[in-house]
């Protein structure tokens, strides 16, 4: 009779843990993406270059994203992602493990979704994927030098992000970044938010991200803040602002095989006590894309846009940047393509030098791949043969 009972327990707890999936379905998925190519630059510095670099039509990364059913239309959520170099292993930041993306959640199909950790912006996940980062690349067809950061340039941590479910076709989404700053709630924290609307061959989207910097006494933006710019031969001058400020509109329409789209933004470098420039600069940006898909195997892709910046801390010629890009992908599969670059950008006017020391000439920095090594030269022209594989 024990055993009879015993049996019987085990049988019971053995269909109890069997039942759990049927309210509560967990699942876990590892990806990622591996891209590589052969690249070549007019002029870094003042030399022409011929190199490898890693993460061109996408950036190099793994990741996990998992989801569990809890129930009553509502999932916990979370995500991991790990950029990386692939030519020498290198984590894609210095010092961080999942630099790309890290944030947990909860999400409702009816009272819609937050996350918390280390973010994009509503305003790169809403505006910045309607624009030609998505449909060029962001290395060589990302406005120049990223100036605007409608690519991955700008990531949020200790941020709270609020997304709306969709209706009526609007999606819309806020987010806020804790400074961390004690008696001093404002420095470092970041405000972003953005609309969406999505509806058949349409997509329409605006955004606003406003990044405070915690400021001190270097030449650069303080990376104790919660978001932090990339920093190019357009902006060098202006990364102790106190405040950085972006507005954006984008829109795409797509026509069978052939989608266009239009772009612009609006940047302000706010000077604060401690900056090392005294006038507002301001970026105005203009741009517009295609993209067509010739055949299951081919697609080919466009994109122009024209940058101005203010008369401003001493400026009177204020630069302006024309950036012309192509791309042609062919799909060897589903998960790999190879894929060729090219982009060419032309500077006009003055600009200020790193640490605003001095007026200088313009100079170009195609994308957001040449934003460490900018011509020496008015023009600069780049490359890329590649390939990527998604897992």
């Amino acid at each position: 009779m024990r055993h009879s009972k015993l049996f019987a327990g085990l049988v019971l707890a053995g269909l109890a843990a069997g039942a759990v999936p049927a309210f509560a379905q967990t699942s876990v998925t590892l990806y990622g993406i591996v891209d590589d190519a052969v690249a070549y630059s007019s002029n870094q510095n003042g030399k022409s270059n011929t190199y490898l670099r890693s993460g061109n039509l996408a950036g190099s990364r793994w990741g996990l994203r998992g989801t569990e059913d809890l129930g009553g239309g509502t999932k916990a959520l979370f995500q991991l992602e790990n950029g990386f170099d692939i030519n020498n292993g290198a984590f894609g930041s210095s010092g961080q493990m999942f630099n790309r993306q890290a944030f947990v959640g909860l999400k409702n199909d009816r009272l819609g979704t937050v996350t918390i950790g280390r973010q994009y912006t509503p305003y790169y996940m809403m505006v910045g994927t309607l624009g030609p980062t998505t449909y060029v690349t962001g290395a060589t067809g990302a406005h120049p030098g990223d100036i605007d950061g409608l690519d991955t340039t700008i990531r949020i941590n200790n941020s709270v992000t609020y997304t709306s479910p969709v209706m009526w076709g609007v999606t819309a989404s806020l987010q806020y970044g804790f400074g961390g700053q004690a008696g001093a709630f404002s420095k470092g924290n970041t405000y972003s938010g953005a609309l969406r609307y999505d509806g058949g061959p349409l997509s329409l989207a605006a955004g606003y991200l406003r990044l405070n910097n915690v400021g001190g006494s270097g030449a650069t933006w303080n990376g104790a803040s919660t978001g932090t710019p990339g920093t190019s031969s357009l902006n060098q001058g202006y990364v102790t602002a106190d405040v950085l400020q972006h507005i954006a509109v984008a829109g795409i329409y797509t026509i069978g095989k052939v989608t266009v789209g239009a772009t612009y933004s609006n940047v302000q470098y706010k000077p604060g006590a401690a900056s090392l420039f005294h006038d507002t600069a301001i970026f105005n940006t203009a741009g517009v894309h295609a993209s067509w898909v010739v055949s299951p195997q081919w697609r080919l892709a466009a994109a122009y846009s024209y940058t101005a910046a203010s008369k401003a801390n001493g400026i009177t010629d204020a630069a302006t940047y024309h950036q012309v890009s192509l791309a042609q992908v062919y799909s060897l599969s589903k998960r790999t393509s190879l894929y060729a670059l090219e982009a060419w950008q032309h500077a006009n006017g003055k600009s200020l030098s790193a640490n605003a020391a001095s007026i200088i000439n313009a100079g170009p920095a195609v994308g957001d791949s040449q934003n460490s090594t900018p011509s020496a030269t008015s023009s600069q022209v780049v490359g890329m043969l590649g390939i990527r594989v998604d897992f």
